[in-house]
């Protein structure tokens, strides 16, 4: 049994005959052999009735089984009990068989092996009694052999001495071809750098000092022809530093070098700098061309840009590096010596590079310009990486002044363009008709004024993005970009034309601009204060919301303006224009009527017939602007009208507020009783706003207007005396303003307010204040 015990447990982790995994207990000897180590549940309490535990006890079990347990799961638990043990001794006798087959694999394999490893040792024997026999012969001829290496390897020894001591002999000859002019000088330097330490070293040798001294003599000779092609000859930068490069190697001054190398780097650079001012203009305003306009240049900036960066600043890095490579760290060089040679050089081409964009007049292409401008921060910024303060400051600062400068352009010419759509607003408003045919309207102008100008802004808009596209260098810098999107496009072009607009839209309200110069259209300044209100309305915000998303501000960026201010002064804008509307419309009314009653004989005047022609033609001109208005502005609100507007009885008596027992009191020799019932009338009468500011609609326009005109109709009447008959007339023409003017009033009662203050005054002015009958004056005005 506990030879079973034993296969089985050496079986359980065995390789399965006939399979290639390993065979994992199940069933019964799983429960059996419990849990392996991975599987092994955390310790608990040992539980005696637990019959897969090790601290199983058979007694507890059954007293458990036999007080829980009904007759009928008893049986079951034994035949299940049963089928386990025949299904565990099934497999233990499988696992016993399968170990017997390997166990007799293995005797077989461990007999075969004793087989090989005794042929194994009789060839090792072999192979050593082999090499014992050749390490004897080795032995043998090395020492036979020892006296010849000896001697051979003295003989080697001489042979490379000697081979060193003729090439040592042969180092003037080498130097003299090589040194010679036309000659390879790097070459000769090298061999002499070779040479030159031994030489040294073994001077106190005459054969050796004379060779030293000849040698020397060669590359004194060398040492003098480099200073002259130093001095004298044109050497780019390459040579130059080549130049230097040989002569330092000769142990000449570095401090004197240092001063030769900047002065020839100097003199090349001026050169090509020359070369670039010569395609300028001269720079000195009191010279020959100053009285007159530059020519335009003979290249374009990008080519400008392009040979300046290749030439000059190309060279400079090449240089610059040079210098670094040569003197750095060498003593006598004067340190920071480089850096203000560069800062000088630099700062001269920065500003030859301003006074070419200073000649780029107009608009001109902007991506040329953006490529220039790209094209020029890439290539110095090669030279910054040598020298950081070699000019960065001064080359931002020139690259964000040209593209801020482009901005000023676009916003004049943006001003220019909108100057432009005015005069052809103004053309259009002037030109003369022919009958029948009717010019474009005033909402077809404010639409093409609008969408002109705002299409021409966003057309600078997306040329200005060129400045900040993805793939130009400059524009990704944070002191480039927050300020230019801030502070050059949104607050100094967007606000700032908008501004532009707003005061060049006002300045139409504050007179002419020179005396003598003629003063802007009525209907122009009703097509202006539409204008601001839509910018106030809308426009404002579109504008800025999409130099918002084209030119996003950085995150902690200068102030910008709010768009409520804009649209504050687009509104403050539009309400002065609109007040200045009214003002001269109101003015040119109030003109024919104080015409017509300064050029009447009111007391000579016969008895009215007719409606005076001045009075229809104040009708008509109201009823033009009533039309005017009414194509760019809303009707408005008007006050609920009486049924009895059109038909209202005008008199010298106010009739409409005064009782009637006044009327037949009303004499000539009682004028005290008059002036003292117009003034009580004035009392409880509302007060009347000559000049208050109108609203955004027609009707506040055409009530604006009406005021202005009937106010100065009763101006006049107070400065006149009138007879009978002038009083009548003024009757007449006050009934017949009563019949059509009070439709274009926000409220009736400010018409008939006004022209019974001019009956009154008519009325006191009067030296025979005798009323004509009402009746007549109806009929008067009906036929009129």
């Amino acid at each position: 049994m506990a030879e079973v015990e034993a296969a089985g447990g050496g079986a359980a982790g065995s390789p399965e005959a006939g399979g290639g995994g390993w065979r994992r207990p199940h069933g019964p000897l799983q429960r059996y052999y419990g849990p392996g180590a991975a599987e092994a549940a955390p310790e608990a309490a040992p539980d005696p009735t637990d019959i897969d535990s090790p601290h199983f006890d058979p007694e507890a079990f059954l007293n458990k089984v036999r007080s829980e347990c009904p007759l009928g799961q008893l049986l079951a638990r034994e035949a299940a009990l049963g089928r386990e043990i025949r299904a565990l001794d099934s497999d233990m006798q499988t696992l016993l068989y399968e170990n017997y087959n390997k166990f007799i694999s293995a005797t077989d394999t461990i007999r075969k092996m004793k087989v090989d490893f005794r042929r194994m040792e009789a060839e090792m024997a072999d192979l050593a009694a082999n090499m014992s026999a050749i390490s004897t012969s080795s032995a043998r001829v090395s020492a036979a052999l020892q006296d010849r290496h000896r001697r051979g390897a003295q003989l080697a020894g001489v042979q490379a001495l000697l081979r060193k001591l003729q090439s040592l002999v042969e180092v003037p000859g080498r130097l003299r071809r090589w040194a010679a002019p036309g000659g390879e000088p790097a070459r000769a330097l090298r061999c002499y750098a070779r040479a030159r330490a031994v030489l040294r070293h073994y001077r106190h040798l005459p054969s050796f000092c004379a060779i030293e001294d000849e040698s020397h003599a060669i590359m004194a000779d060398l040492a003098q022809r480099l200073r002259t092609q130093l001095r004298e000859d044109p050497l780019d930068p390459k040579e130059l530093a080549e130049c230097v490069s040989m002569l330092l190697q000769l142990e000449a001054p570095p401090a004197e070098l240092s001063e030769e190398f900047l002065t020839r780097a100097g003199a090349r650079l001026d050169a090509e700098l020359a070369t670039l001012e010569a395609e300028l203009p001269p720079a000195d305003p009191s010279g020959p061309s100053a009285a007159s306009t530059p020519p335009p240049p003979a290249s374009d900036i990008l080519d400008f840009v392009d040979r300046g960066s290749s030439a000059f600043v190309g060279n400079l890095c090449v240089l610059a590096g040079s210098y670094r490579s040569l003197f750095e760290g060498r003593p006598g060089v004067v340190e920071g010596r480089l850096e203000a040679f560069t800062a000088t050089l630099t700062g001269r081409y920065f500003a030859l590079l301003e006074r070419r964009l200073a000649l780029e007049r107009g608009l001109g292409d902007t991506s040329l310009l953006v490529r220039a401008l790209d094209r020029f921060h890439r290539r110095l910024r090669a030279l910054l990486q040598l020298l950081p303060a070699a000019g960065a400051e001064a080359a931002a600062e020139l690259v964000a002044r040209a593209a801020r400068e482009r901005v000023d352009r676009y916003l004049r010419a943006l001003q220019t363009f909108f100057l432009g759509c005015l005069g052809d607003v103004r053309q259009a408003l002037a030109a003369p008709r022919p009958p029948g045919k009717e010019g474009p309207g005033l909402p077809d102008l404010l639409a093409t004024l609008a969408s002109s100008v705002l299409g021409q802004l966003k057309a600078v808009l997306a040329y200005v993005q060129l400045f900040t596209a993805k793939d130009v260098a400059f524009a990704s810098l944070p002191y480039f970009k927050g300020e230019f999107c801030v502070a050059a496009v949104r607050e100094g072009l967007v606000v700032a034309f908008v501004r532009w607009l707003c005061r060049t839209a006002r300045s139409f309200a504050e007179g002419p601009a020179e005396k003598g110069a003629p003063a802007a259209p009525p209907a122009l300044l009703l097509l202006l204060a539409r204008l601001c209100l839509d910018y106030e309305a809308t426009t404002i915000g579109y504008i800025l919301t999409l130099t918002d998303e084209q030119f996003p501000p950085p995150d902690a960026g200068p102030t910008v303006t709010p768009g409520l201010a804009l649209c504050a002064e687009a509104r403050g804008a539009a309400q002065r224009l609109l007040d200045h509307y009214v003002q001269v419309q109101g003015a040119a009314v109030a003109q024919m009527l104080r015409k017509s009653v300064e050029t009447r004989d009111w007391l000579g005047t016969v008895e009215p017939r007719n409606v005076r022609a001045v009075m229809k033609r104040v009708v008509e001109d109201i009823t033009a602007i009533d039309l005017q208005v009414g194509q760019l502005f809303e009707e408005g609100v008007r006050r609920a009208q009486s049924s009895d507007s059109s038909r209202r009885a005008f008199s010298v008596y106010s009739s409409s507020r005064a009782p009637g027992r006044y009327a037949p009191s009303y004499t000539p020799s009682a004028p005290m009783d008059t002036h003292l019932l117009s003034n009580i009338q004035k009392l409880f009468s509302e007060r009347i706003d000559i000049f208050s500011p109108v609203e955004f609609n027609k009707v506040s326009v055409l009530t604006g207007i009406i005021k202005i005109s009937l106010k100065t109709l009763l101006e006049c009447v107070r400065l006149r005396t009138l007879g009978r008959f002038g009083l009548q007339q003024v009757q007449v023409d006050g009934h017949y303003l009563q019949l059509y003017l009070w439709r274009f009033a926000a409220d009736e009662r400010i018409v008939q307010g006004l022209l019974d203050e001019v009956a009154a005054s008519a009325a006191h002015r009067c030296l025979d204040p005798v009323p004509m009958e009402h009746s007549v004056v109806e009929l008067i005005c009906e036929r009129g």
